[in-house]
């Protein structure tokens, strides 16, 4: 049987030192990299205003708890025009301006099931990305019609992502009702469901 000498077993201890000191200070590149992390969030709110011609009406605010469970229901009337706001908190802190200062790095996505509403992003350069493409925490709502079918559920699926590769603004149809943005890779920083109702 044959022995190891104690320059072998040097050199052994040596390579399995270096693979150990290369895994450990290896960082997956997107969770402990993010600027704002999902376990960050404690809520996103949105921020509801009619500006429909003649009316005076102030933002009613629409608060989505993380983890909380339940989706707030969004009042909306078929043939007014919205101008929408979207915060995020971390407690009582203001996490949004996280997100402009790193708006290259972050996108919404916006999915109606079951309702009919155009949606444009009116952002300004604040949060407006470096591609031109604006991330979408102010948005017009132009509501034709808020509850497409009664019998089925109508929402907003409010997705914030952190670095997709590629977005786009376009408008997609989606069985009954139209997802606003598009996005390709990135993560998950937060999601919120609100019920929206007439």
């Amino acid at each position: 049987m044959k022995l190891f000498n104690t320059k072998n077993i040097i050199k052994l201890l040596a390579v399995l030192f270096i693979a150990i000191t290369i895994v450990s200070c290896q960082r997956d590149g997107s969770a402990a990299e993010d600027d704002l992390p999902q376990e960050d969030l404690t809520n996103i709110i949105l921020k509801v205003r009619d500006i429909s011609p003649g009316s005076t009406a102030s933002a009613i605010a629409y608060n989505y708890s993380m983890g909380a469970g339940g989706a707030p229901s969004i009042k909306l009337e078929d043939g007014k025009t919205y101008e929408v706001t979207a915060e995020f908190k971390n407690g009582n802190e203001d996490a949004t301006q996280e997100i402009k200062d790193a708006k290259d790095e972050h996108f919404l996505i916006f999915n109606f099931p079951n309702s009919d509403i155009a949606l444009t992003r009116i952002d300004d350069a604040s949060s407006t990305r470096a591609d031109g493409k604006r991330v979408g925490l102010k948005t017009q709502w132009v509501v034709n019609k808020a509850v497409k079918n009664p019998s089925a559920t109508s929402q907003l699926i409010f997705t914030l992502y952190h670095e997709p590769a590629s977005v786009t603004e376009d408008a997609q149809a989606n069985g009954n009702g139209v997802i606003f943005g598009t996005q390709v890779g990135g993560e998950t920083d937060a999601q919120a469901n609100y019920t929206i109702t007439n």
